[in-house]
């Protein structure tokens, strides 16, 4: 015969409350017709970047091993044509999906955790520390974000992981801003008072009252961040920042503009890449905008 402890009940009741809390989260999002649009695009769009292995293969990133030749015309062979190297663009479409994806997902939650971090800790001890991390925040916040992430990739080594960190330590203020007031606006809650007044520490009240009552703000954040990041991606890699030994839908770009694709009218080259980027970003927003009505009913965006 098994004993059940309160310790047992009470995280099978945390954890019915996240079921049920879940629960009525996707009855309210899937309510937003915009929303379940941008959903599925995403689920599309993300199966066939982790199926890209198995559907293309990593030698299509090859130039020594090139089926085609140079900017082939779209055909039964090569649907989208074949780059100046006579790559598939079809193959370099689908694989490029998986480093502009990451790349947007991972500079996103860097930016996110940045402004989430310094908002709370603004937020929660005021004074002179929050006077401190808001003038860092506005100098960051008046600053061109795209400027600021260009001085960054060019000082430092062309990679992936340049790129993210360019993105993300420059796109995270207005997260903190945000993450700041929601903080101030918790800690005026009585229980907050009660907290500190049975022994809470900073810690305690940060961790196990302040974030919890921020993460939605941070989730819809960081949603929308996606897709500004991707952008941002993009446009690093089409001025030649990015790192020239993956593929991405910016550095196709770039490759396009090198082997004069404007010029010559190789619109097969172009507008590949570029509507995938659209498509990538529109998802991302549609999706941000039905989680932040979702999570705050007063918008009511449909």
């Amino acid at each position: 015969m098994t004993t059940t402890t309160a310790a047992d009940r009470g995280g099978s009741l945390a954890w019915a409350r996240r079921r049920d809390s879940l629960a009525r989260f996707w009855r309210s999002y899937r309510t937003h017709r915009a929303g379940l649009y941008g959903l599925a695009g995403l689920v599309v769009i993300a199966l066939i970047a982790l199926t890209a292995p198995l559907t293309v293969g990593a030698d299509v990133q090859s130039v020594t091993s090139a089926p085609g030749t140079a900017l082939e015309s779209p055909s039964g062979r090569f649907p989208l044509g074949t780059d100046q190297f006579g790559r598939s663009l079809l193959g370099l479409l689908v694989w490029g999906a998986r480093i502009s994806l990451a790349v947007g997902l991972l500079a996103a939650a860097l930016s996110v955790a940045i402004g989430t971090l310094v908002g709370i800790l603004a937020g929660h001890y005021g004074g002179w520390l929050s006077t401190a991390l808001m003038r860092i925040t506005d100098w960051f916040l008046v600053m061109p974000t795209l400027v600021l992430a260009i001085v960054l990739a060019t000082v430092m080594s062309h990679s992936v992981w340049t790129v993210i960190l360019a993105i993300g330590v420059t796109s995270w203020p207005t997260t903190a801003r945000l993450v700041r007031a929601q903080t101030i606006a918790v800690e005026s809650r009585p229980y907050i008072e009660r907290a500190r007044a049975l022994g809470g520490g900073h810690r305690h009240i940060m961790s196990r009252h302040v974030l919890p009552n921020v993460m939605p703000l941070v989730l819809a954040q960081t949603t929308l961040g996606i897709s500004n990041a991707i952008l941002t991606e993009a446009t690093l890699a089409f001025l030649g920042l990015g790192d020239p030994t993956v593929v991405s839908w910016g550095g196709m770009l770039q490759d396009a503009r090198e082997a004069g694709a404007v010029s010559s009218g190789h619109w097969w080259y172009l507008a590949p890449p570029g509507i995938a980027i659209a498509l990538v970003a529109l998802s991302f927003t549609l999706c941000g905008r039905a989680v932040e009505a979702v999570l705050n009913p007063k918008l009511g965006v449909r």
